[in-house]
């Protein structure tokens, strides 16, 4: 898990940190949060859920169905497929609350060095945030943005009693148990489509492109399971560097 420290010009003026290279740091990941900006993305492949928090729900794409395995990412942390969603785009860096509630830029404290060779600054000359930095803070401001627009369309969504358990079970080959994937939930569709008139009107913008996206993505179950059967099938062979092709036949 990363070790999550505020980047700040009187402790890391001098300091140095490793770029991202590949996706190691999300192998083991088994969902993503996701944002109503990347959906029309997100839908193409994906499968799109609902996970409690606390007391509210957060909108996830669904990565794996082994503990410690996502199907999207090679051994040597490539990604396989044609869409990285933005939070594990911004990595090492992230855009936390401090002890004031205020979000403050942080990085992974593992991926902070003195070594000049192989670091990028974290500050430039001036004391200021070098350029690299500069975009990553623009980056995560603007997903921040649009992460608090997610979480007020799934709240309306909760709100208006159309989220529901998933009880989901990926198929592992005719002779495996299949996988049942427990804590996820999605759209009551019957229950959304029996909605009032003044519930309805509730949802009405992007709480309903949310839902209609969530259940469009079920039918990225087939390729969620062919990418399961395709990392079984090939563990000791060389995974192509973008596995959706691969797998565009048997997707529904």
């Amino acid at each position: 898990m990363p070790q999550w420290t505020v980047i700040s010009k009187s402790h890391h003026a001098h300091t140095r940190y490793y770029p991202r290279e590949g996706y190691h740091h999300a192998r083991e990941q088994l969902v993503a949060p996701v944002l109503l900006a990347e959906l029309p993305k997100l839908v193409q492949h994906f499968m799109l859920g609902f996970m409690p928090q606390g007391e509210r729900y957060v909108t996830v794409a669904l990565l794996g169905v082994e503990q410690s395995q996502n199907l999207y990412v090679h051994p040597d942390g490539r990604w396989l497929g044609g869409y990285v969603p933005a939070s594990l785009r911004g990595y090492p860096f992230n855009l936390l609350p401090d002890e004031h509630g205020q979000r403050v830029l942080c990085i992974d404290a593992e991926q902070l060095t003195e070594d000049s060779d192989v670091g990028q600054p974290l500050f430039d000359e001036h004391g200021q945030p070098s350029a690299a930095v500069a975009r990553q803070l623009d980056f995560h401001q603007h997903c921040e943005a649009n992460r608090q627009r997610t979480q007020q369309a799934v709240d309306a969504l909760q709100q208006a009693g159309v989220l529901q358990p998933w009880p989901l079970e990926i198929s592992r080959g005719e002779r495996e148990v299949p996988r049942k994937i427990e804590g996820l939930y999605r759209i009551d569709e019957k229950a959304l489509n029996t909605l009032d008139a003044a519930n309805y009107a509730t949802l009405q913008g992007a709480p309903m492109a949310l839902a209609h996206a969530q259940l469009l993505s079920a039918h990225q179950l087939s390729q969620l399971t062919e990418r399961a059967k395709f990392h079984a099938q090939n563990a000791t062979q060389e995974v192509p560097e973008n596995l959706d092709s691969v797998l565009d036949g048997v997707d529904d």
